[in-house]
């Protein structure tokens, strides 16, 4: 249900649950607080902590997602969500198995893993940073706030 322009609820997709999901749960959460629920899965789980380089990327931001616990579609509470955002092929493919029968939005936002880079820490660590800011930008522009000047 949308409230404000806002969805009631907003789930994260993508692969692991450990990068790019995570951190878009994070912004999502600090940039509408409790006005929207949000969540996040991925397709396959191989591992259940988040990736330390996202971690450490937003962190920088003041955003701690160092508790988070990696999840998948299989291990969510309800399908009852409003929006899908995903964030890879497969996940968008997951997330269209998920919605078969349940009425919800789908949206695709391709954007890259940063943990296919590879080099020094620094070339790495900017990878996830370039993640986190388009993250933070696309769901600021896609949700904005009415407390919020844009």
């Amino acid at each position: 249900m949308m409230t404000g322009g806002l969805p009631g609820s907003v789930l994260f997709a993508c692969d692991h649950n450990t990068i790019r999901s995570v951190m878009a749960e994070a912004i999502m959460k600090h940039l509408v607080g409790h006005r929207v629920y949000v969540d996040s899965a991925g397709v396959q789980l191989t591992g259940d902590e988040a990736d330390p380089f996202a971690i450490a990327a937003m962190r920088e931001i003041g955003l701690d997602i160092s508790g988070h616990r990696a999840k998948s579609f299989d291990d969510l509470p309800d399908d009852s969500v409003d929006l899908i955002i995903t964030f890879s092929p497969q996940a968008q493919h997951r997330a269209v198995e998920f919605t078969r029968t349940i009425a919800c939005e789908l949206e695709y936002w391709p954007l890259m893993h940063p943990a296919d880079v590879s080099g020094p820490r620094e070339v790495r660590m900017q990878a996830y940073r370039d993640v986190r800011d388009a993250l933070f930008e696309r769901i600021r522009a896609r949700f904005p706030s009415p407390d919020r000047v844009v």
